[in-house]
């Protein structure tokens, strides 16, 4: 190809007017016919070194890339080889690649080592509360700084006016961002003195469940505990369906934007619902704003932690879990610690990161994506760079990033795990050397009974409600990647345990540069390991900014200090 480029160029055109001169009689004779061939040669050698320049060219361009040409033929843009130069250094920088599983092959002998060391100085102690270490409880809780639950104080109102119509919402995404809907309807349904309807679930392609409100939430539990605050009822009365043609559909959809303020609410909404009697919200993802009244957000709470409870059979074999869990957790004193563990394949599709697996990988989740999203990936202007992306920290962590790190911040291979997740991308081949780090780990597939998790099959919401059910007691909770199960865990933990229940949120930005360098020694790792944990423990106990989530942070709005009430 280099040598065509340059025959266009003219290169080899010279060449063949000198062969040419050669054979043309003339004075000079064999004289003139060497020089004519030494030309030949030097012209043919020019031309070689023109097409190695351009082939060494195209390389450093970038491997694999095509060679993008100018106006002329031959011709490499300086704006193109300045950008692919760029691209270059970017994908150099510490963090960038995957390489977590040599940094584990170089690694591995000296974790093993480390836990035999650990095993052998116990067992000369006559008590194993040395297993119970500094790590499962945090060092940043002041007891004078102990915060109560206190919403039911700050909730008293008179007794309901007549209802201004009815508010239906349709709750949409999984389990947790479903649990924000509802939470969200309520507090709009008071707002606007609306009698809510019990929220419908709109089927999602990601998650694929079914269920309906009373297949994971205690409905009548929900509308008795509201009765004072909320009116809610299951259905719309006959009288007002009517209106409607018997048809919800036909039942105005106000469409609000997402984080929509009260006033909206009151200005657009009000009138609508005051009119026709009835009004329709699809879909209700995060419809109200973060920052609203204060007994709105206390409201928010008292349904989250109140209102809504899981339905009886996911309480019931929930609560069994639990108990299971804490007897396998005997070298600990009944403690364990869960991961939320986001590695299944829609979350590592929709991630963008690239991981070891290779051209099989890259088109499984080139699959996956149109499989789920259809599109969205190759929408003109899309940029997609896994490379940047990891240094980021916005890559999930793999099941064995996450025992790496757990191991290094101190958890030795006698510490109870238990792992939150869906199905796990890959899983046979990810969650071996996990399991290899932590012997004791459990899942629900190992908790429950295959004849206890039958009715479940099949409906995300409602496995994904037994793992949270489980992690929400648990000693310590870790969380590898962003998303509503975690933020409503941490959120609920700290309105259990007294406004701080030791999370674990690494900074996945400096986690990835420990996971970059496979010649790094473990000493060295578990420094920093154990910076990551000193960093994410001192973020324990936090109060609510103005954009923050009351759903993660409920104090002060939902909380009281010390002298708090129930």
């Amino acid at each position: 190809m280099s040598v065509a480029l340059y025959a266009r160029g003219g290169g080899v055109g010279c060449g063949a007017k000198a062969a040419a001169a050669a054979r043309r009689p003339g004075r000079g004779g064999g004289g003139g016919r060497r020089r004519a061939a030494a030309v030949l040669l030097l012209l043919l050698a020019l031309a070689y070194v023109a097409g190695l320049l351009v082939f060494v060219l195209a390389g450093v361009a970038g491997v694999g890339g095509r060679l993008e040409l100018g106006r002329e033929v031959g011709v490499m843009t300086v704006a193109s080889l300045r950008r692919r130069r760029a691209a270059a250094a970017a994908a150099a920088q510490p963090g960038s690649v995957y390489r977590s599983h040599l940094v584990f092959e170089r690694l591995w002998p000296d974790i093993r080592d480390d836990a035999s060391s650990a095993s052998a100085a116990a067992s000369s102690l006559s008590s194993t509360s040395w297993r119970r270490s500094m790590l499962m409880t945090s060092h940043y809780q002041n007891p004078g700084e102990l915060w109560m639950p206190c919403v039911n104080r700050k909730l008293i109102r008179p007794e309901l006016p007549p209802s201004n119509g009815y508010l239906m919402i349709e709750a949409n995404g999984g389990l947790n961002q479903q649990r924000l809907s509802i939470c969200d309807a309520v507090a709009v349904a008071s707002l606007l003195n609306a009698t809510l309807v019990i929220p419908a679930f709109h089927f999602n392609s990601v998650w694929r469940d079914h269920s309906k409100f009373g297949d994971i939430f205690d409905e009548d539990h929900f509308i008795e505990t509201l009765k004072q605050h909320v009116r809610v009822v299951k259905e719309l009365p006959v009288d007002v369906l009517t209106r409607f043609d018997h048809n919800i559909s036909s039942i105005p959809n106000m469409r609000t934007k997402a984080y929509s303020s009260p006033n909206h609410y009151m200005q657009k909404v009000l009138p609508e619902l005051l009119e026709l009697g009835a009004v329709r919200i699809a879909p209700f993802s995060n419809r109200l704003a973060q920052s609203v009244p204060s007994n709105l957000q206390a409201l928010r709470c008292f349904v989250n932690y109140q209102a809504l409870r899981f339905a009886g059979p996911i309480r019931v074999l929930a609560e069994d879990m639990v108990e299971r869990m804490v007897k396998r957790s005997t070298l600990t004193g009944g403690k364990f610690v869960s991961v939320h563990l986001r590695f299944e394949e829609d979350m590592v599709a929709f991630s963008c990161c690239t991981y070891d697996g290779g051209l099989k990988e890259k088109t499984e989740m080139e699959n996956a994506r149109e499989r789920s999203w259809r599109g969205k990936f190759h929408r003109h202007g899309r940029v997609i760079n896994p490379e940047a992306n990891r240094r980021d920290g916005k890559c999930p962590l793999t099941p064995l990033e996450v025992g790496m790190m757990l191991r290094g911040m101190g958890f030795d291979n006698t510490t109870s795990l238990y792992v939150a997740s869906g199905k796990i991308y890959n899983a046979e081949k990810y969650m071996a050397p996990l399991r290899q780090m932590f012997p004791l780990l459990a899942t629900k597939d190992t908790l429950a009974l295959p004849e206890e998790l039958a009715e479940f099959e099949g409906h995300s919401s409602r496995l994904a409600a037994l793992d949270y059910s489980v992690c929400l007691p648990s000693e310590v909770f870790v969380t590898t990647q962003g998303g509503n199960f975690p933020h409503f865990l941490m959120g609920h933990r700290r309105y259990l345990f007294g406004g701080n229940a030791k999370t674990i949120k690494p900074d996945k930005r400096k986690l990835v540069l420990s996971f970059d360098d496979p010649n790094i020694r473990w000493n060295r790792f578990k420094r920093h390991m154990q910076d990551i944990l000193h960093h994410s423990d001192m973020r324990g106990t936090a109060l609510r900014k103005p954009n923050d989530s009351i759903y993660t942070f409920p104090m002060p709005e939902c909380m009281c200090q010390q002298d708090g009430m129930m």
